[in-house]
């Protein structure tokens, strides 16, 4: 147990490398993983199933805690992320399906990773936690609110599918999550352990099978995209920076709300992309993926180097 303990704590620290490596793979060697497109929505099932796990009683009570930190959080994803999203899409011209690829991503909750690099940034790890729960919980309506919103003048939204969806791959695996660690604490709490090597693993053979469907699209649009989504993800973050330090948080707080802003679950993105519009609308988020986790791993980096 403490040599896959060790494994999975190094599989973790190094998770962006793993996004690299295996969207290479992807792009490379597709053929080894196109036929595995049938698996995204039940392997991000899997990821949220651990979440469910990792949750606690006192992750909940932190959200009523402190309930104006964890709103201003909440509030300032769901506005700056959609928002910017539905901007790049208009300025840059991007094409109906890369347009709402972009803006869905925008309208998911906050990314896996998020809670890690808050943590490995020195800040407000239980804000950032609350705040990505929250976001995640109200996921079903957000959502498909928000892509029907933004993404209507490019393509039709059914918001009652999107709903059902996420509550399918994301509600009901972490409330099975719960129950399963309220009937079985000790086997739960020793699974638990293995968990970041099993959620990396399985976010990265995601990324692996998005990118390895879309080769040839990456490769032909792979720069419009990839442009839209550094400039998403870096706005994002200076954004909700900004959003924090405006409600005069401190410099922790801000570092969780900057990080829960411009990190998102790319995995549900690619999903919902993957199910309800086309291949080429699931490219953002897979490039998402690869990209906010460098970039959030860097700024994470930057910010433990200097004193809070």
């Amino acid at each position: 147990m403490n040599a896959l303990e060790k494994t999975s704590n190094f599989v973790a620290k190094t998770f962006p490398l793993w996004v690299v490596l295996f969207a290479c793979c992807g792009f490379f060697a597709p053929q080894l993983f196109v036929g595995y497109k049938s698996w995204i929505a039940p392997l991000l099932g899997i990821v949220m199933f651990g979440m469910g796990l990792t949750l606690s009683a006192d992750d909940f009570r932190e959200v009523f805690r402190r309930p104006r930190d964890v709103v201003i959080g909440v509030v300032g994803h769901y506005l700056i992320m959609p928002g910017i999203a539905y901007v790049l899409a208009i300025v840059l011209r991007l094409p109906p399906e890369i347009a709402v690829g972009v803006i869905l991503v925008g309208c998911c909750p906050s990314g896996t990773a998020s809670n890690v690099m808050t943590f490995l940034a020195r800040g407000d790890v239980a804000l950032g936690v609350s705040i990505a729960l929250v976001s995640t919980l109200i996921a079903p309506l957000a959502t498909p609110a928000l892509v029907s919103l933004l993404a209507g003048k490019w393509m039709a939204i059914n918001t009652q599918s999107l709903f059902l969806d996420i509550v399918q791959v994301v509600i009901v695996p972490i409330a099975l999550g719960l129950i399963v660690k309220a009937l079985f604490r000790k086997g739960a709490a020793a699974s638990v352990k293995a968990l970041p090597l099993v959620s990396t693993l399985t976010i990265v053979f995601i990324i692996a099978i998005i990118v390895g469907l879309n080769r040839s699209k990456i490769a032909s649009n792979g720069l419009t995209i990839l442009t839209a989504v550094i400039l998403h993800n870096l706005l994002g973050f200076a954004l909700g920076y900004g959003f924090a330090r405006l409600f005069g948080m401190d410099l922790a707080k801000r570092k969780a709300v900057m990080l829960e802003t411009g990190m998102q679950n790319s995995g549900l993105g690619a999903a919902l992309a993957a199910a309800h519009f086309s291949p080429l609308a699931a490219v953002p988020s897979a490039l998402f993926s690869v990209w906010h986790n460098l970039s959030g791993s860097a700024l994470a980096t930057w910010f433990a180097r200097k004193p809070n």
